[in-house]
């Protein structure tokens, strides 16, 4: 039979709130008109020095010595004409490369002084004749008449310029176009729109392909668009993933009314989050684009529990009104605390000094923070009028009879030999989990745009250039900086021309261009191509006026500063992974290391394969701290609220064991730690905390009372765990319609985020009671005994019985 009832004291805030609910149900819906409004003005936040770690050494040495705007994110993008049958000298080709050429360089944040091809006025050769040193460009317009013998003079230029690798393909069916985008439009004075401009190259491309020409094309700017151009399919994703939610939550309530509330109220949560960062001024990062969905998945969780105690209590009889006021009292605790322990560790995430990730923090951290009105306070506030329906209320009754022996058997786990079983398993998980995460890589493990697809047009045009060039879009620069005028000392020159042997000779680096090497080209051209004079002329007079930069090749700035106060090295890298990037790292910092005294300092400086260095060095210390961060954050909520470090240790332990879990699965699929996948590790650890403290805090009552661990856990999974279970498992069939997503970095995380759905739901049922047992942890260890339980809730009710459509207007 139901207990006897006792009747509980309101606090004065939950008096006002049920008392002034209509007026707190019209502003928010005024505020939910006023904010989707704002929401739908959100646009995606393409800038790339949002992807870069602002105060790292690289990027500092790279301000301090190009200037803010040089050194926020000048990228290169490089196309390639190829034809599909025959070689680039033929007539009709090479118009079309001209005209290519020609519509590229007009484009808006293209820096026309920069870009290259066979057409560029740069672009010259060299030769030494008997008559002396000559040089022309690579294709003269004035000889140029489609002639055999032109075709062939061009043939000739590209051999006597080396061209062949860098700027024409090494079977001849293709040459190269590069150019740099500018960070600012210098026309309008705006950043440069890099979505628009990937979009006016595509335009290019399809007006210019046809049966013989194909187009590829790469570079940074290039990847972002790709990125954002599949934002429209994880919007439908994101629809899909409601409709699976909305599907398998009427199923488990059978009401319409407990079905489209919670998820009405996610909605509204997610709808004030986009309009909130429009307020101020904020837009959706790369990166952050699923962070909406990561809110609604957590307010979805707090949801279900809310509409779960508002049934169990409507079967019991009370009105909707005491059932939405019940609930309400006894959730909004645990709910409180889950929510801010998820706001507050995802705000932990500022820490890293990566724009991209700084964003998501602020993103979800907004998200949390709303989600605490929506589903906590409006939700209850709908249920009071609305209320569970007949069927919703009958399917309650026949879920308490129908799941007993479910539960049960789950409350075995809190018995002595189950719990011990359970805890030698976590150890020896966490240890295997321990054991394969060493070898969790930081950066990315591919070529190409490890975020999307390998079959994705992007990484498609990549392999075809990494396949037939010798070059790439993955740059670096070295800077060796001097004492204003000391540029063109020979000793600077030795040093460079020094580093520069070094990290030609190191794994992963394909060129190095510098002004030593224009020196030593320079005197070796100017000196009838003896290779005895291949070296740098130790007369700084003679050795300044070799530095000049010499006609075009593939120099596309100078290496020398105006002030003189640097000489630069660049690299082109083969990728960026990070063995390539963390070898071309050491060579430099060894060599600094050695070198560097009053008149030289080596530095790593520019380039986007050295901001990918530094992001991953960031990366790579972050990953442990931010966790150590967030987990002390959840750890002291959990103690303030519930007094107990063994409450802390049984609610946060398998939330640890999902993380090294989490690291070793990432291992085993070839997922590395960056900007992606970082903020994953640690969201899984708010996602997860909200089971753990729902069912501990029921737990803990049943164990007040009194009660034996077995019975107080299992009357505690008949409420309580049945929404736990619900929840992970709506979740990860949620998302894991995410695993076919053409966006790989999309179906990373839906991997990711099933997991920790599924592990954290696991964690909170199965572990937590073992733990709650090993650490006697309140009640009573024997073995209950195992009297019928008769329908109804299963904690005791707080306020007495009423008749349906009753009341209560006081409180005692």
């Amino acid at each position: 039979m139901i207990k006897s009832h006792q009747a509980v004291t309101f606090s004065r805030l939950e008096n006002a709130l049920f008392r002034l609910r209509a007026p707190i149900l019209v502003l928010s819906l005024l505020a939910t008109l006023f904010l989707a409004w704002r929401a739908s003005f959100i646009e995606p936040d393409t800038r790339l020095e949002r992807l870069i770690p602002g105060s790292h050494a690289f990027v500092e040495n790279a301000r301090d010595t190009l200037g803010e705007i040089s050194a926020g994110g000048s990228t290169v993008v490089r196309v390639a004409v190829s034809r599909r049958a025959g070689s680039i000298y033929d007539y009709d080709y090479l118009l079309q490369l001209q005209k290519i050429s020609d519509e590229l360089s007009l484009l808006p944040g293209v820096d026309t002084g920069s870009l290259n091809s066979l057409w560029a006025p740069g672009m010259l050769w060299f030769a030494i004749t008997p008559e002396g040193f000559e040089s022309g460009p690579i294709i003269s317009s004035d000889a140029f008449d489609g002639s055999p013998k032109s075709l062939e003079a061009i043939r000739n230029n590209v051999l006597r310029a080396e061209l062949v690798g860098s700027y024409v393909s090494i079977d001849g069916h293709s040459s190269l176009i590069d150019f740099r985008v500018l960070p600012v439009n210098a026309a309008t004075g705006q950043a440069t729109d890099y979505n628009l401009l990937s979009h006016r190259i595509d335009d290019i491309r399809k007006r210019f392909e046809n049966d013989d020409l194909q187009i590829q094309v790469i570079g940074d700017i290039k990847k972002v668009a790709d990125l954002v151009d599949g934002f429209t399919q994880i919007a439908l994703f994101f629809l899909v993933a409601f409709l699976i939610t909305a599907a398998l939550l009427y199923f488990y309530a059978r009401c319409v009314r407990a079905t489209l509330v919670p998820l009405l109220c996610s909605v509204v949560a997610v709808i004030w989050q986009l309009g909130a960062l429009n307020l101020i001024g904020a837009n959706l990062g790369v990166f952050s684009v699923l962070v909406p969905f990561l809110v609604f998945a957590i307010a979805v969780s707090h949801g279900v529990q809310m509409i779960n105690s508002i049934a169990r209590e409507a079967a019991a009889g009370a009105s909707s009104l005491d059932a939405a006021r019940i609930s309400f009292h006894r959730l909004y605790r645990p709910g409180l605390l889950a929510l801010i322990s998820d706001g507050i560790g995802f705000a932990m995430l500022f820490v890293i000094d990566i724009g991209a990730i700084k964003d998501l923090a602020m993103v979800a951290s907004i998200g949390v923070a709303l989600v605490i009105f929506t589903n906590l306070i409006l939700l209850p506030l709908l249920m009071s009028y609305i209320g569970v329906g007949p069927v919703g209320i009958s399917r309650s009754l026949v879920k308490q009879q129908a799941d007993n022996r479910l539960w049960d058997a789950v409350a075995h786990f809190a018995e002595p030999r189950p719990a011990k079983l359970v805890l030698a398993g976590a150890l020896v998980l966490a240890a295997g989990g321990f054991y394969i995460g060493q070898d969790l890589r930081i950066g990315d493990l591919d070529r190409g745009a490890p975020e999307l697809r390998a079959d994705s047009r992007y990484n498609l045009d990549s392999n075809y250039i990494t396949d037939h060039y010798s070059t790439s879009t993955d740059l670096m620069t070295v800077f060796a900086r001097v004492p204003q005028g000391q540029c063109d000392t020979y000793k600077t020159i030795d040093i460079v021309d020094r580093l520069g042997w070094q990290l030609r000779n190191t794994p992963g680096v394909q060129s190095v261009d510098s002004a030593a090497e224009t020196a030593k080209f320079s005197r070796y051209i100017g000196n009838e191509g003896n290779p005895k004079l291949h070296a740098i002329p130790r007369d700084e007079r003679v050795l300044t006026r070799s530095i000049e930069r010499v006609g075009g090749s593939s120099v596309t700035l100078d290496f020398v500063a105006e002030s003189c106060r640097y000489q630069a090295i660049r690299l082109e890298l083969a990728d960026h992974r990070q063995e390539t990037l963390q070898g071309v790292v050491a060579v430099v910092r060894d060599f600094a290391l050695e070198h560097n005294d009053a008149d030289i300092e080596i530095v790593l400086g520019s380039g986007n394969a050295a901001f990918e260095a530094a992001t991953n060095e960031v990366i790579a210390k972050a990953q442990y701290e931010t966790l150590a961060y967030i987990y002390a954050v959840v750890a002291l909520m959990c103690l303030l609220m519930f007094r107990s470090l063994k409450a802390v240790a049984c609610i946060l332990l398998p939330l640890a064991l999902t993380s090294v879990l989490c690291q070793a699965l990432m291992t085993l699929l070839g997922i590395g730690v960056k900007v992606a996948t970082l903020p994953v590790i640690a969201l899984g650890v708010g996602i997860g905390v909200d089971y753990g403290i729902y069912i501990y805090e029921q737990l803990r009552i049943h164990l007040a009372e009194g009660q034996p661990l077995r019975l107080a856990y299992r009357k505690t999974l008949r409420s309580t765990g049945r929404a736990v279970s619900f929840t992970g498992v709506t979740l990860a069939v949620g998302v894991a319609t995410w695993i076919i997503s053409p966006i790989r970095f999309q179906a990373d995380m839906g991997v990711l985020l099933i997991f920790m759905f599924l592990w954290n739901m696991v964690g909170a049922l199965v572990l937590l009671p073992a733990l709650v047992h090993l650490f006697r942890v309140g009640g009573s260890t024997r073995e209950p005994s195992l009297e019928p339980v008769m329908p109804g809730p299963a904690v005791e009710r707080i306020l007495p019985k009423t008749q349906p459509g009753q009341s209560l207007n006081r409180c005692a």
